[in-house]
């Protein structure tokens, strides 16, 4: 189990995108963190607040990773997660990815959001490394 440290560094925020657009966050250097905790799984975690998402329109997550930070591409090991608005909202959500072996040493997150999700642009979701 990882001790779920944190460093600032290892920490970027992006505020959700306008409807019907996409965008990235920063990307996280695995080549800071990792290094040091040899031996230790480590995961990339997400957390939204809730939103006033409309009913059945979704904000879709993607984690990214690029060895350049330039070239990037989806981690086809992890799943993409979606929030689905229901009585036209979102519940706040944290999701924990494990990062498989492979990954690069750049990760960023990739925020899509449906057509017709309403302004979330004032919502701001938290990405971090727990090593």
């Amino acid at each position: 189990m990882p001790r779920q440290t944190q460093d600032a560094l290892l920490t970027v925020s992006r505020a959700l995108p306008a409807q019907n657009t996409n965008a990235n966050s920063s990307s996280i250097d695995l080549g800071v963190a990792l290094p040091e905790y040899v031996g230790e799984q480590a995961e990339l975690v997400i957390s939204v607040p809730a939103t006033t998402t409309a009913t059945s329109q979704t904000i879709t997550f993607t984690i990214n990773d690029s060895a350049d930070n330039s070239s990037f591409a989806a981690v086809s090991q992890l799943a993409t997660f979606v929030l689905t608005g229901a009585s036209n909202a979102t519940a706040a959500t944290t999701r924990r990815f494990r990062l498989p072996s492979t990954v690069r040493r750049y990760v960023r997150v990739n925020i899509a959001m449906s057509a017709t999700t309403g302004d979330q642009t004032a919502i701001t979701a938290a990405i971090r490394l727990d090593t």
